[in-house]
């Protein structure tokens, strides 16, 4: 007789542990459904029961949000877990979504916590989603931890939104300033270059540089067609180099407007993620580097980092946080009267308005500077283009 380990379901949804006795692994089963249960996982007890690791696609922002937030609302009326992973598994509207959540489901029959699971899927989840799902798990608070998880991608997804949003408007425009004058070169001032050529006078150098441009991309048509991938190329691997990130980074801080909204977009979701993360129970070391996690700037990181490494040896969240001399100094008053009054949770709430409110502020800003700048720009250019062409013209008529 070979003593057996078995997981087992009780009423389709009980998730139900114990070890019997039995000749095989066959009659162990059968033992089992004689006791009332649905066997899902039977091994010997000398045998590890370990499911392997099913490799499976990252999940976009959107759909982490719909797997979180459909989740939460099926946990919050009272669905079992594993019922609440069927219904994603079948009816989620993302293949993405449905095969998550059947890998999940499996290991969570087969013995395993919701946590425990989403912490093999870090590649996916991220380790602010693992951090606060350990949190709810231990502390009995899913429903409340999966409900701020929600809240959190929503407002992470809000802010790219919100920046992507007012970065779009320049950079089309750029793109189609580029295009025009590319056409103007190549098949415009050639048209024009035979009749300043029988003008006889010397070409005004925008004239000449335009006439050379436009013969060099007609020659040379395919770097026209290479430029936009060479030129991707070139900022990638710009910001994927740690060194000339750094460089980039620390720029971009400097620069009026776009530096505050790159500062205020950051302390967004740090402070955010400190506050979700100490609502949820978890020590104000792991909430610093959760939120630490969450900043893309270098510049910004390095010096949070460094504010964590004070905490550690003991100084106070608000003179460490002080230290790095970034942080708004609103938020670093609003964090010490919260150490002070006890009220740190609500303090930081209260700092995560303030710094939506001003980021807010800082878009608003940037979008009404936006338009009159790239009025500007497309201005010089059509001035550019026209000089290059009406002065020739201009110089012809004084000689004759």
């Amino acid at each position: 007789m070979t003593i057996y380990n078995y997981i087992a379901l009780r009423n389709q949804s009980e998730i139900v542990n114990g070890k019997i006795e039995a000749e095989d692994v066959k009659a162990a089963r059968e033992a089992i459904r004689a006791l009332g249960l649905i066997p899902t996982k039977v091994f010997d007890e000398g045998k590890k029961a370990a499911a392997p690791k099913v490799r499976l696609s990252p999940l976009s922002l959107q759909e982490l949000i719909d797997f979180t937030g459909t989740f939460r609302t099926l946990i919050g009326t009272g669905v079992p877990i594993i019922e609440g992973l069927v219904f994603l598994e079948k009816d989620a509207v993302s293949s993405r979504i449905r095969l998550l959540a059947r890998e999940i489901r499996k290991q969570v029959i087969a013995g395993a916590t919701f946590a425990d699971t989403v912490a093999k899927y870090q590649e996916i989840f991220g380790s602010i989603y693992v951090g606060l799902t350990k949190a709810g798990e231990d502390s009995g608070e899913m429903e409340k931890t999966l409900d701020r998880l929600s809240e959190l991608l929503k407002k992470q997804a809000a802010i790219r939104g919100r920046v992507i949003g007012t970065l779009i408007y320049p950079c089309f425009v750029i793109l189609l300033a580029i295009v025009v004058v590319t056409v103007m070169l190549m098949f415009v001032f050639p048209a024009f270059k035979e009749m300043f050529d029988q003008s006889g006078a010397k070409l005004p150098m925008v004239t000449q540089i335009c006439i050379d441009l436009g013969e060099f991309l007609k020659e040379y048509w395919y770097l026209t067609l290479m430029a936009p991938f060479l030129i991707g190329g070139l900022i990638y691997t710009a910001f994927k180099n740690p060194v000339s990130r750094r460089i980039l980074d620390d720029f971009f801080l400097k620069v009026p407007l776009i530096g505050d909204m790159l500062k205020y977009a950051n302390f967004s979701n740090f402070i955010t993620v400190m506050f979700v993360a100490y609502e949820a129970g978890i020590p104000i070391v792991d909430c610093l580097h959760l939120g630490n996690l969450t900043i893309d700037n270098r510049t910004i990181k390095e010096r949070i980092t460094d504010a964590i490494g004070k905490v550690q040896q003991g100084i106070h969240l608000s003179t460490a946080l002080r230290s790095a001399n970034i942080i708004p100094s609103m938020v670093l008053f609003m964090i010490a009267t919260g150490e002070q009054t006890g009220k740190l949770g609500e303090l930081l709430h209260q700092s995560v308005i303030f710094l939506d409110k001003k980021l807010d502020d800082i878009i608003d800003a940037l979008t009404k500077m936006i338009e009159p700048f790239m009025l500007i720009v497309i201005g010089s250019i059509v001035m550019f283009l026209a000089l290059a062409l009406y002065l020739p013209l201009f110089q012809s008529y004084q000689i004759s």
